[in-house]
C-alpha cells in the first residue's frame, strides 16, 4: 500500500486524529501518523484562524506596539498584528481592523505585501502582510488581552537597528520587513 499516491510529495500520512484542547482562539490537535519510511508517530498541531501583520510606515516612520508577551515572560516590540477569533473572508480587513485596534491608525492605502505560515513545525496559521501608508489617527480599540499594548513611532533607521540589534525578536515582525524591501525593490 502506498499511503502517499493521492499527494506528490506528501511524506505523511494522517491515520486519526483528536482533539486534546480548544478555546476560542486555538485549537491543539494530536494525530497519529505514517511517516513515508513506515515509521509510525504523533504530531501535534495548533490549529489558528488566519491572522494579519501591518507595517505602517509615514514620513520615514514606522509604527510599533510593545506589550507583554506571556508565553516569553517579557514586553516585545513588533509590527502591529493579531487574529480574529473567526474565519476572516477578506484579509484587508482585518489587517485594518488590527492597525485600528492596536495602533489607533488608519490607512489611505493598504499593499500586499505576501503571506507566511507563522511556524508551521507546530502551527496551522497563516499571516497576511500588509504594507499601510496615508496613515491617520483613528483612536485605537484595544481588546482585554491588550490592555498593557504601547504605541510608538521610530524612524525607519532606527527600526532596523533595533531588529539588527535584537531590541525586536519577533519572527513574523523581521519576515514582514523582508517582503516589504523585495516589494520595494521590485518597485524599482
Amino acid at each position: 500500500m502506498n499511503p502517499n499516491k493521492d499527494a506528490p510529495g506528501r511524506s505523511i500520512t494522517t491515520i486519526a486524529s483528536r482533539e486534546v484542547y480548544r478555546n476560542r482562539w486555538m485549537r491543539v490537535r494530536e494525530d497519529e501518523i505514517l511517516r513515508s519510511n513506515g515509521e509510525w508517530g504523533i504530531y501535534g498541531v495548533v490549529e489558528k484562524h488566519d491572522a494579519a501583520i501591518i507595517l505602517p510606515i509615514d514620513q520615514g516612520q514606522v509604527w510599533l506596539v510593545e506589550q507583554f508577551r506571556y508565553t516569553i515572560g517579557e514586553r516585545a516590540l513588533e509590527l502591529p498584528q493579531g487574529g480574529w477569533e473567526m474565519e476572516v473572508e477578506n484579509p484587508e480587513e482585518l489587517a485594518r481592523g488590527e492597525l485600528k485596534e492596536e495602533a489607533g491608525l488608519e490607512a489611505a492605502e493598504m499593499v500586499r505585501l505576501g503571506e507566511l505560515w507563522i511556524a508551521y513545525g507546530y502551527a496551522r496559521q497563516r499571516q497576511h502582510v500588509y504594507l499601510a501608508t496615508g496613515l491617520r489617527a483613528a483612536g485605537r480599540k484595544p481588546d482585554a488581552e491588550e490592555h498593557d499594548l504601547t504605541v510608538r513611532s521610530v524612524a525607519l533607521g532606527e527600526f532596523e537597528e533595533m531588529m539588527l540589534s535584537g531590541v525586536i525578536c519577533d519572527g513574523c515582525t523581521l519576515a514582514a520587513w523582508g517582503l516589504y524591501l523585495l516589494w520595494k525593490k521590485q518597485q524599482g
